[in-house]
């Protein structure tokens, strides 16, 4: 575990030294993200490091503020630096899946306007096929969600509504949807299913970050592995 930990912090740290002065920079939710906002602010307090931050989740955003960095709401944001955040899944084809942590819909808006969008791993994050260690969040309207679990078993999926942590209820996400947690054989295709997906109404966001990432930051035993994405 102190090995997992060292490597999520070795990455993290390789991502801040990246970032430039008066850059916008977006913070991920987690473990991963969470060193990268206290090198952030080591860099602004030792360093004289100036930048503004736009927070993926009220959780990031309070760490984030705790450590005195300056967060703006997203509200107010049109574009972006850099974003940077970890994932549950990546793929050879640097696709991620995402959203164990219910933040989806402002996670997939960052990494969307974001110039570079570096993802943090270690590399038991490396996977053949999206869905082959968790199965894929789908955010939806409460009202609908019959209707979208009717359509994603359509396509081949499996599941159900995620509980919440408890256990004696739901899951719901910060603005209000819920989830479905599904799964799918192992010959599915990630590109395919992320356009099946959004041609589904009801859908609100879903797990899959397919063509965003530029750069995949892999730590393992002490040394990083750096993927970037080719240029179109």
């Amino acid at each position: 575990m102190a090995k997992d930990i060292n490597d999520k912090k070795n990455v993290a740290i390789k991502a801040a030294s990246l970032v430039e002065h008066d850059m916008v920079v977006g913070l991920g939710t987690g473990s991963t993200a969470n060193y990268f906002i206290e090198e952030l602010a080591r860099r602004q307090k030792e360093e004289g490091l100036k930048i503004v931050t736009v927070a993926s989740s009220i959780v990031s955003s309070r760490i984030a503020q705790g450590q005195g960095l300056e967060v703006i709401a997203i509200e107010n944001v049109t574009s972006l630096d850099l974003y940077v955040d970890g994932a549950d899944e990546v793929t050879d084809d640097m696709t991620l899946l995402k959203g164990r942590g219910s933040d989806l819909v402002r996670e997939k808006l960052l990494a969307k306007a974001s110039q570079q969008f570096y993802v943090l791993v270690d590399n038991s994050k490396l996977v053949n096929r999206i869905g082959e260690k968790f199965p894929i969040p789908i955010e939806v309207m409460p009202f609908a969600w019959q209707l979208v679990l009717q359509s994603v078993e359509q396509i081949g999926g499996e599941g159900d509504l995620r509980p919440n942590a408890s256990g004696d209820g739901l899951a719901v996400t910060s603005h209000g949807s819920l989830v479905l947690d599904m799964s799918f054989d192992d010959d599915i295709d990630g590109h395919m299913l992320n356009h099946q997906l959004n041609a589904i109404p009801g859908v609100v966001e879903h797990g899959i970050f397919a063509n965003l990432a530029t750069s995949i930051f892999i730590g393992a035993n002490g040394q990083i592995d750096q993927r970037k994405k080719l240029a179109d």
